[in-house]
């Protein structure tokens, strides 16, 4: 399997692999290349539909230029827990960053929230925060604002009386009922629209049938949700111990 950072001739296999409606296991088989390497690739340039090779291997270049730039001469990668790969955790944060952003979530909270979770601790202080990302305080204070309102951190002090912020086992769960609560407030104001539109007329009727998508998957998320907590405190069985249980059945 080919390593190193991926070529301008690739990048163009990829902008025809998408135009093509090619997934990106497939594209990533015929390069020969891990599938986490095409995804973090194409969603960290524009997602799928606005991928283009040239742009992406300049903008690729330019982030390369920058890390060189920032990086303090003579220093390494800090060590890994756990025999880690460094240069692997960090493009995996990368992609994990990408994705999220993907899904709405603002620059810099989703470089906070992966920063976070992917730590063993799952806790980190506005001090750590900022030297791992080398940002500023308040880049950071803005972030964990953010995350704090959605439910994805809470925030304890620590024997130092530092504040820490802190992702658990219940940060999903806890997401998840703030978004099918900030649902359930838009199906309450497209109900009132259809008191102002006047029932039965075109725009009322549409807003009437808004309300009623959103309240069902509110409310289907939100018992999703309750029935699937569970598995946040469950931890996985080793595979071995799963393949020994599978030969007994």
């Amino acid at each position: 399997m080919p390593g190193g950072r991926l070529t301008q001739a690739e990048r163009q296999q990829i902008a025809l692999g998408l135009a093509d409606g090619l997934a990106y296991a497939e594209i990533a088989r015929r390069l020969d290349r891990p599938t986490s390497t095409v995804t973090r690739e194409v969603m960290r340039n524009g997602g799928p539909t606005a991928y283009r090779a040239d742009l992406a291997h300049r903008a690729t270049e330019r982030r390369a230029q920058r890390r060189r730039q920032a990086a303090p001469r003579g220093t390494e990668a800090p060590p890994q827990a756990h025999g880690r790969d460094p240069e692997a955790v960090r493009e995996y944060e990368e992609l994990f960053t990408t994705v999220m952003m993907a899904s709405g979530m603002p620059k810099m909270m989703a470089r906070v929230m992966a920063c976070l979770t992917l730590t063993d601790s799952g806790s980190l202080t506005a001090a750590e925060l900022v030297q791992r990302l080398q940002v500023s305080p308040a880049s950071v204070s803005k972030a964990v604002t953010f995350l704090d309102s959605q439910g994805m951190v809470r925030r304890e002090r620590d024997e130092r009386r530092r504040e820490r912020y802190i992702v658990d086992d219940d940060i999903w769960y806890r997401s998840m009922m703030a978004s099918a609560k900030a649902i359930a407030q838009v199906v309450d104001t497209a109900r009132q629209g259809v008191g102002v539109l006047g029932a039965g007329t075109p725009a009322a009727v549409r807003m009437e049938n808004v309300a009623r998508f959103l309240d069902f998957v509110s409310e289907n998320t939100a018992r999703a949700a309750e029935q699937a907590r569970e598995i946040l405190h469950t931890k996985p069985e080793p595979p071995a111990a799963e393949q020994e249980r599978t030969a007994r059945d």
